[in-house]
């Protein structure tokens, strides 16, 4: 489930990943209710330590799929699904070079986790709307972070 315009966005990307470049995209999760979102974390908590969990899992209560608007992107094969090797397969280059296109921005950038929090997730993608998208694009602006002039990763509390 994602919020009206961000769903008709992702369904437009979709057709035109298949249209332009012969590729199926799919969802692999969009929104989380904070009790699924609590799950997530404290069963990645319990197998990977807090160190590793918080490189790549939001506490309950801070992860943007909380919001509606962030949608993990895979292949129906499964093919590296949410792993840093998406982005390296035709769907994740086609994905990080047109996204924006749509309204949508790839979150987590590689390179990036002093800014943004997060390691590198090529499967993560926020829904911004296409005003924003297009303007971050234009200027090479890779974070909201940047463009916000907000502080760089966020640091939340217990």
């Amino acid at each position: 489930t994602l919020r009206a315009e961000a769903a008709d966005a992702l369904v437009a990307m979709f057709d035109a990943a298949r249209s332009e470049a012969g590729l199926t995209l799919q969802s692999q999760s969009a929104y989380r209710s904070y009790t699924t979102q609590q799950s997530i974390f404290t069963d990645r908590l319990a197998r990977e330590g807090r160190e590793r969990t918080e490189l790549f899992s939001a506490r309950p209560g801070h992860s943007e799929h909380q919001t509606g608007l962030a949608v993990d992107i895979g292949l129906p094969s499964g093919e590296c699904s949410f792993n840093a090797c998406f982005g390296e397969t035709s769907a994740g280059i086609w994905l990080a070079e047109n996204a924006h296109r749509f309204g949508f921005l790839l979150r987590y950038p590689d390179g990036l986790q002093p800014i943004v929090g997060f390691g590198y997730e090529p499967w993560h993608f926020r829904y911004i709307g296409p005003e924003l998208a297009a303007e971050m694009h234009e200027q090479g602006i890779a974070t909201l972070e940047e463009f916000f002039g907000l502080p760089a990763a966020p640091d939340y509390v217990d």
